[in-house]
């Protein structure tokens, strides 16, 4: 595989929410919300602040010890946990549920990206380490997000019956069945057995799906070092009980993203996050709940369960694993318990994390440097002959079918479609006439306005018929880039936020992998296409 990469910046693929934008253009208005920039000194910086933090490093190494006791995670893994125990590593953390089979392409290259800055780091600090992990949001229970992917713009949706936690949720039949469907699909191709025999391997009935998305990630990237984090685990959370039992007693996070958010909007951007009164879920087997203070007693929502203040701290004491951060505290709670220097997120998680500086500072946990996570624009060597057999750059691939489609004929007809010369004379005319009729009645100048204005317009309508008439003549080059775009975004959409990994891993094999890591961005923040894949 030969990847050729070209670069662009995320404004110009539209793509991209004004909030994203200002924040990688380095906006002032944004500044108050975030503590580093996107630098070598920036993770300086990050790196200096987390020093002076009591990260729980034995206990966190102890627990990812036993995470992995069932699984054979590589010699850098290995290496990689029992290098958190020193004061002298810190983490580069990237985050994402638990999807089937991975989810959107996306998620390979948050991952990657991880990996990539660790490397970075190591080179521009070589006294010190930098592990990538993977924290897998496990608790989340939004089935509808999770339960699917899209192979060939088609969606393969798991059907169960569970409820609660996506992570907690049981590999059954029902899955095992999509994935023999989802093998119907790319099991001819070169690698396609392979990377459905992999899948098999770590899907199996009985396991659940956080296990089964551990076995699978430490199988793609276990080589490169990456440590995966399950944060549903009672040695974790124990960890945070001061966090745990702070929010819960005095729901503090509320007030201060609610006024954070505040200042957001003055500023003109969006509240990403919205903030609960208290920010926990009560997590059992198949319920995921939220938690409410009502009366000096706390109910778990849609349950008969119930706890007085004592009562309270004696199940966080003993079973904090049963107390699920929502989206507010997620973030500190990660923070909280890894050594880490930068996060890197969507934009939508980028947006999300400028809600919660305040809420760091409170608990004076060190807020980390945020990176927007890569994107990339895989393009394979059929869909690129036929990108230069119309003689488009691949920047302009991101417009509009209907601008794209335009482009092409303006560029490629040998008539001429241009209603530029007959708009310029009819305003030679009318500008005739106003100065014809200025000197016998001004009232008339306004109804020549009119006129013009009418008349430019139906001009402009007449050049539009005439590009649709000509559009259909060349109907053959429109139906390819039609299908061009329509490859390339599904339905409308980024490539990555629709697309799986299992079809390009089942043409390519591992150096999907391997490519993807060399193309892979630190901290230049630039959107990626990849031709020639």
């Amino acid at each position: 595989m030969a990847f050729v990469p070209t670069k662009i910046p995320y404004s110009q693929t539209g793509f991209f929410s004004k909030t994203v934008i200002d924040y990688l253009g380095g906006n002032p208005a944004l500044q108050p919300f975030f503590s580093h920039p996107v630098s070598n000194e920036g993770l300086k910086a990050a790196m200096e602040a987390r020093k002076a933090f009591d990260t729980p490093r034995a206990g966190l190494a102890d627990a990812l010890t036993e995470q992995y006791a069932n699984l054979s995670p590589s010699g850098r893994t290995k290496q990689n946990i029992e290098l958190l125990r020193k004061a002298t590593t810190f983490t580069i953390t990237t985050a994402h549920q638990p999807n089937i089979f991975t989810g959107p392409l996306y998620f390979l290259y948050k991952i990657l990206h991880a990996v990539k800055l660790a490397d970075h780091c190591k080179k521009q600090f070589p006294d010190y380490d930098f592990v990538p992990v993977y924290y897998m949001g496990s608790e989340d229970a939004d089935l509808d997000e999770l339960g699917h992917i899209y192979i060939n713009s088609r969606k393969f949706a798991w059907q169960t019956n569970q409820t609660g936690a996506v992570g907690r949720m049981i590999v059954d039949k029902n899955l095992l069945t999509l994935l023999n469907e989802v093998s119907g699909q790319v099991g001819v191709l070169p690698h396609g057995e392979e990377i459905i025999s992999i899948l098999k391997k770590y899907y199996k009935e009985g396991l659940t799906i956080q296990e089964a998305t551990l076995g699978l990630v430490n199988e793609l990237f276990g080589m490169l070092g990456l440590v995966v984090l399950m944060p549903d685990n009672p040695a974790l959370k124990s960890l945070a009980k001061k966090l745990f039992e702070d929010e819960l007693l005095n729901g503090h996070s509320s007030k201060i993203t609610e006024e954070t958010g505040k200042l957001l909007i003055e500023a003109g951007y969006q509240a990403q996050a919205y903030s609960r009164e208290l920010n926990f879920f009560y997590l059992l087997d198949d319920k995921r709940e939220r938690i409410e203070k009502e009366n000096g007693l706390w109910k778990v929502v849609g349950t008969d369960i119930v706890f007085n203040k004592e009562q309270l701290l004696q199940e966080l004491n003993e079973h904090p694993e049963r107390f699920s951060p929502n989206v507010i505290l997620r973030g500190i709670f990660q923070e909280t318990i890894l050594p880490d220097i930068a996060f890197i997120g969507g934009g939508g998680e980028l947006a999300y994390w400028l809600q919660l500086k305040k809420l760091f500072e409170y608990y004076k946990v060190p807020y980390p440097l945020l990176v927007l996570r890569n994107s990339f624009l895989l393009i394979n060597q059929l869909q690129q002959t036929l990108i230069s057999k119309l003689d488009f750059d691949f920047a302009i691939l991101f417009k509009p079918l209907q601008d794209l489609q335009n482009t092409w004929v303006q560029r490629n007809s040998d008539r001429n479609l241009s209603v530029d010369n007959a708009v310029k004379q009819a305003g030679e005319l009318y500008e005739t006439l106003s100065q014809q009729v200025n000197t016998i009645d001004i009232t008339l100048l306004q109804h020549i306005e009119v006129l013009k204005k009418n008349t430019t317009k139906h001009i402009d309508v007449l050049g539009k018929k005439m590009l649709r008439a000509e559009k259909r003549n060349h109907d053959t080059s429109m139906r390819q880039i039609e299908k061009l775009q329509s490859q390339l975004f599904p339905n409308n959409n980024l490539q990555e936020r629709m697309d799986n990994f299992i079809p390009y891993y089942a043409k390519y094999g591992p150096e999907l992998i391997d490519d993807l890591y060399k193309n892979s961005l630190s901290l230049e923040q630039e959107f990626v296409m990849l031709g020639g894949v």
